[in-house]
């Protein structure tokens, strides 16, 4: 039985749960401040907090996400906040937020208002008190008439007032006693550990005390964090029975092995890679990176492996992960597990060696070891928030002005997301100059067949990877190569 709080109300729907959150508060609910936009998590205007109770039970983490791809059965055990449900108790006030956006003149026709509201509400909630930061947590929501200057100046202003937030005692407190969030958020911990300890001991009847493996669950629909399948197949979510792999404690999680490997698990999503501080060692440039793949609200949905069996040829974090190479550890529904390597999960345009009852449990890795450097680049016709034209990794060892090592991956320029292992092994021994680089790109437009389509030309793609090639010795190796050189 789905259960979570909806505001200051505990809910237990009864819809199906790959039907989408949005509907639920909308056609359920009737809260229409959530707005129906492009139901493709593009516009921001649906966008909602959920709560997600932390494992010391005093805290709530609170994220944006955009309900028209939220499945209602990810809701479960969680704190679904609306515009409705920030509202002060007094009638007719507005919050510091929304005081904001109107004295900035933010608002204009107002569809989009709702969504900038509870993204900014959510980064005043947990988000850094800087002014980049705060305008970084409306990279989701797009605004159709008033422009975003005035929506910057909001934000910057903010940003201000948080700066008391951090001196205070207690962030939540001040935060209610300055009117972001009414008084029941200081009551949702408790609220929501109330409704673990419930759903643990429901889960313990059913299964004798242990705590089951997401592989255990009935062979059906695999749904992570429904970035994807809620785009393009909606209304056969909606009829299957689903498996729910969103935030399940066997499916989130990022730590280091022995071998000095890393794991990640399936569901993991990219705001997880993005905060931890794991990763954030050994990819210094995470951060960056990671900002070039879709948006705030979207990276607190989508999951690793999800953008794995996806199988785009522009899939971001693939491309990210081909070129360290990683292995796969598949997981049937009677728990047997195979090892693959990731290079080799794709068989053609959306074909995968992966039958279908086998989801990814666990994506390993081994980080970039000392002396060696690792970049990512994306071209797209947006900067950020949107699919790539062609996107490129690179992991690289040159020491002595000689290229010891070198990685390569590339997207956008075949059927399949492409490790470069040509272009790859053209580079080992070679001295790191212009004409190595110019070898390189001869190389490597053998090995790819881009197609004209709507993101590029494909004679236009091929430059595009020219240039990120060439990109990726430049960040790292200015001293051997420089673009003068290179025209």
């Amino acid at each position: 039985m789905l259960e979570f709080y909806l505001n200051d109300q505990l809910v237990r729907p009864t819809q199906p749960a790959g039907s989408t959150l949005l509907d639920f508060i909308r056609y359920q609910q009737h809260l229409t401040g959530t707005k129906i936009g492009c139901r493709e998590g593009d516009c921001g205007a649906c966008t909602v907090l959920v709560g997600e109770l932390q494992p010391d039970e005093q805290t709530v983490r609170y994220q944006s996400m955009t309900s028209c791809l939220t499945p209602l059965g990810n809701a479960h055990g969680r704190h679904i906040v609306t515009v409705e449900g920030i509202g002060p108790t007094e009638a007719r006030n507005l919050t510091p937020v929304q005081q904001t956006i109107v004295a900035e003149g933010g608002t204009q026709c107002g569809f989009c208002t709702p969504g900038f509201v509870m993204s900014l509400t959510g980064h005043c909630l947990g988000g850094a008190a800087s002014a980049e930061a705060t305008r970084a947590a409306i990279d989701g929501n797009i605004c159709r008439c008033t422009g975003y200057k005035s929506l910057e100046r909001a934000a910057d202003k903010l940003a201000a007032q948080l700066l008391e937030r951090d001196a205070a005692p207690a962030r939540l407190e001040w935060l209610i006693a300055q009117g972001f969030v009414p008084g029941y958020f200081a009551h949702m911990p408790a609220k929501l550990a109330q409704l673990r300890a419930a759903t643990a001991a429901d889960v313990a009847a059913q299964t004798g005390g242990r705590t089951p493996d997401a592989a255990e669950l009935p062979a059906s629909w695999l749904l992570g964090g429904g970035t994807d399948l809620l785009v393009q197949r909606p209304d056969e979510v909606l009829a299957a029975e689903v498996n729910l792999l969103y935030g399940h404690a066997t499916r989130c999680y990022v730590r280091e092995l022995p071998n000095g490997q890393v794991a990640l698990g399936g569901a993991t999503t990219v705001e997880d890679l993005r905060r931890s501080e794991l990763m954030q060692r050994h990819f210094p440039q995470l951060a960056r990176h990671l900002k070039l793949v879709s948006s705030t609200p979207i990276r607190n949905m989508a999951t690793v492996a999800g953008n794995f069996v996806n199988a785009s040829p522009i899939g971001d974090l693939t491309i990210f992960f081909l070129a360290l190479g990683t292995e796969l550890m598949l997981q049937d529904a009677a728990g047997q597990q195979r090892t693959l390597p990731l290079r080799q999960l794709y068989r053609g345009y959306k074909q995968l060696d992966r039958r279908p009852d086998e989801q990814i449990a666990e994506i390993r890795f081994s980080p970039p070891a000392a002396g060696e450097v690792f970049n990512f680049e994306k071209v797209s016709k947006r900067t950020h928030l949107d699919i790539a034209s062609v996107n490129s990794a690179a992991r690289l060892r040159v020491a002595s002005g000689v290229v010891q090592a070198a990685h390569l991956s590339a997207g956008g320029v075949g059927p399949t997301p492409l490790y470069l292992g040509q272009a790859s092994a053209y580079l080992i021994g070679k001295e790191l100059t212009s004409d190595t680089l110019r070898g390189l790109n001869e190389v490597a437009q053998q090995e790819i067949s881009p197609i004209s389509d709507a993101r590029g030309a494909a004679e236009y793609k091929r430059l595009l990877l020219r240039q990120l090639l060439y990109a990726h010795f430049m960040e790292h190796f200015p001293q051997h190569v420089s673009l003068a050189a290179l025209v």
